[in-house]
């Protein structure tokens, strides 16, 4: 059994075709998306964060408001990327948010992907202190906020506040202490998921990772997350760990589905470089009729690896299409791959 949620960008764009033509459309239409999926039986519901761009970039607010209105369904992020976030006030954000959600925030995070601005960070205030460079920045701000979501004392109190203290050092408040062990790092490498594992943070490795090795990216991505279980287990933490990863993937059903996607199903993977040092590699999508689908999929060993899978959704084709496209997943494909029961 695996858990099957959906993963959105929350794009948009003020043009006719679109069915997302402004922020207001991708946000309202996101809760509408994951109502729906809850109604289907999916895992969850996660939003990509990014800023100038047109797409999702304040996600507790959408994740507040959809914990309103669902119960079961888990509310997440894939990801947050950590060179704009204040850690402090960032905790008390997504602790208020799980409490709305009755526990089930899932909240990714990770040293971000490439910007739309130069070091947009620096618009936001932050800059990476001496000897360190932005990706330093990223996993400082964590290591602040996995401290203080143990809802520990650490801040002196005012020896005449306005309300009265308890004794002691104190903690930030609200403070969901459970949500620590729901962190998951968005790791595009090796080298970051063992720091991830460490740390105790659950994983997420997406469809872009480090080019290593040269070997296939589902290769590659499976040996990271089993490099991964491997410092995991060393440092003796003693839960288990989750594992997800996310694909574009299309069981084409109608003319519609052809339409949109009967040509975009890459049979391999593509590389390319991130900046002038980091070659990466992308994993293919996968677009094919349901049986040809299920065997294509049976090869792709991260997957395999995965306990968690999330599926890349086009949300800017409204939320009727992407509804259609998660129940295809999960009536047609899950059962036959084992990940879900007939």
């Amino acid at each position: 059994m695996k858990n099957i949620g959906f993963l959105s960008f929350g794009h948009w764009n003020p043009s006719p075709q679109p069915a997302t033509r402004s922020a207001a459309d991708a946000l309202h239409q996101s809760i509408d998306l994951a109502v729906a999926a809850e109604e289907l039986g999916a895992d969850g519901a996660y939003f990509r964060v990014h800023h100038f761009a047109r797409q999702l970039s304040s996600p507790f607010p959408l994740l507040a408001a959809i914990a309103a209105r669902t119960q079961r369904i888990e509310i997440g992020t894939g990801v947050i990327d950590m060179r704009y976030e204040n850690p402090l006030y960032m905790a008390e954000q997504a602790s208020a948010t799980d409490f709305i959600a009755n526990g089930r925030l899932q909240l990714g995070i990770s040293r971000g992907s490439p910007e739309q601005v130069i070091d947009g960070w620096r618009y936001f205030g932050y800059r990476p202190e001496e000897g360190e460079d932005a990706s330093d920045m990223a996993r400082r701000h964590t290591e602040v906020l996995l401290n203080v979501l143990k809802g520990e004392g650490f801040a002196e109190p005012h020896p005449q506040p306005m309300f009265p203290n308890p004794p002691g050092l104190l903690p930030l408040e609200p403070c969901s202490r459970g949500l620590r062990e729901r962190l998951w790092w968005g790791a595009g490498s090796n080298a970051t998921a063992v720091w991830a594992a460490r740390l105790g943070m659950n994983l997420q490795s997406s469809t872009l990772k480090d080019d290593e090795t040269g070997e296939a990216f589902h290769i590659q991505q499976r040996d990271q997350i089993r490099a991964y279980r491997a410092a995991w287990k060393e440092a003796g933490h003693q839960r288990t760990p989750r594992v997800s990863v996310s694909r574009s993937i299309f069981a084409l059903m109608d003319e519609r589905d052809r339409a949109y996607f009967g040509g975009s199903g890459k049979d391999g993977d593509q590389v390319g470089y991130l900046d002038e040092k980091t070659r990466a590699i992308f994993g293919r999508s996968y677009a094919a009729e349901p049986e040809k689908l299920i065997a294509q999929l049976k090869q792709d060993e991260a997957i395999a690896e995965a306990d968690t899978l999330l599926l890349t959704v086009p949300n800017s084709l409204g939320v009727a299409y992407n509804i259609h496209v998660i129940e295809s997943i999960l009536k047609y494909i899950a059962p036959a791959m084992g990940w879900r029961a007939s």
